[in-house]
């Protein structure tokens, strides 16, 4: 009788191991894509589609093919990391890092780490969507979501450049004091039934931190996530950053200088009122805002209407429509443009 020989068993690796190339190979191919957006924008706007790059429509369309794959990429990896992270925390872990002390606290915090993320307020929200679902208060995910896009480092460092330390540590001042204030008022009216429900349901489902859970577990976590939330989201993300790309190619600079300049009470409300419906991030706007003051606008009032573009946007209300109900917008807009032209009328006044 012959006897086979014996061939040597190896271990396999976890699922999750196997899958580490494959993973490693789709994010570095996505981050070669997004350093390549705004190449592949100009590309098929200029040389496949033959804009003129002097007409209005040449700047919107390659405005939406930067912006769309750029925001719902960002979207897709914040959703997904706070998807992750939220398989190690329950939502009382996430409460007590933003608000475990007092909630005044807790808006203090989210509006500095607003600074550090130097997000537009399209791509803060879904963040602000991660805070919500992991029970972090609504005014103090407010907070946040105002000073993301309005006071980060971008907006610091490019004004500073521009203008020097005393217009930028003012900035910084008003820009927090607003995102602090209004997030605490917000707080305060207890407007969380203004959320819409299915928010409350994630949250509802989250499952607390599992020790057993493998690394395969917490990305299918992930993934979950971004199926969850980004399937949610995204047509409101393309249809507020269409609404942003007209606006971006079809006002002219010179009609914004036009009126900001004029020494009048109206001037700094109107300038807010015009920045709503606009869409950018700081890197965008402070180029704008350099032109306006070089042709006679007024600085308070410019620089109500670049927070009143950044932090106040139509896109952004669009998106946040999936999220929250027209009451809490209306009250989260209004609040936030009360500080905007505190902000105004001060700098119009002191500078």
């Amino acid at each position: 009788m012959t006897t086979l020989p014996q061939t040597a068993s190896h271990p396999r690796l976890p699922l999750g191991w196997q899958r580490a190339p494959l993973t490693i190979a789709a994010l570095a191919a996505v981050v070669l894509l997004y350093t390549q957006l705004q190449r592949i924008a100009l590309f098929l706007t200029y040389d496949v589609a033959h804009l003129s790059r002097g007409s209005h429509l040449g700047p919107a369309v390659e405005f939406f093919l930067f912006e769309v794959p750029r925001v719902l990429l960002l979207l897709t990896a914040v959703v997904f990391v706070v998807g992750l992270l939220r398989s190690f925390f329950t939502p009382e872990r996430a409460r007590q890092l933003l608000a475990g002390r007092r909630e005044s606290s807790g808006n203090v915090l989210a509006a500095l780490f607003g600074i550090a993320t130097p997000f537009c307020s399209c791509s803060a929200v879904p963040l602000f969507i991660g805070f919500v679902t992991a029970g972090v208060p609504l005014g103090v995910t407010f907070s946040f979501l105002i000073s993301a896009p309005m006071v980060n480092e971008v907006a610091l460092v490019l004004l500073f450049g521009l203008f020097g330390w005393k217009t930028a540590g003012l900035y910084l001042g008003t820009g927090l004091l607003i995102a602090i204030i209004a997030g605490w008022i917000i707080g305060r009216l207890k407007l969380e039934r203004h959320v819409e429900p299915w928010v409350w349901q994630i949250q509802a489902g989250s499952a607390g931190p599992d020790a057993r859970k493998t690394w395969t577990d917490r990305l299918t976590d992930g993934r979950a996530a971004v199926r969850e939330i980004v399937g949610k989201v995204w047509i409101y993300v393309v249809v507020g950053i269409a609404a942003g790309a007209g606006i971006h190619g079809y006002v002219p600079t010179n009609f914004l200088a036009s009126f900001m300049g004029r020494d009048a009470w109206w001037a700094v409300p109107l300038a807010v009122l015009l920045g709503v419906p606009m869409y950018s991030n700081a890197a965008g706007i402070i180029p704008i805002v350099q032109a306006l003051l070089g042709k006679g606008a007024a600085l308070g009032t410019v620089l109500a209407f670049m927070m009143a573009v950044i932090a106040l946007s139509l896109p952004e209300m669009i998106i946040l429509r999936k999220v929250l109900r027209p009451t809490l917008i209306a009250i989260f807009a209004g609040v936030v443009a009360t500080g905007i032209l505190i902000v105004g009328y001060l700098f119009n006044a002191v500078m």
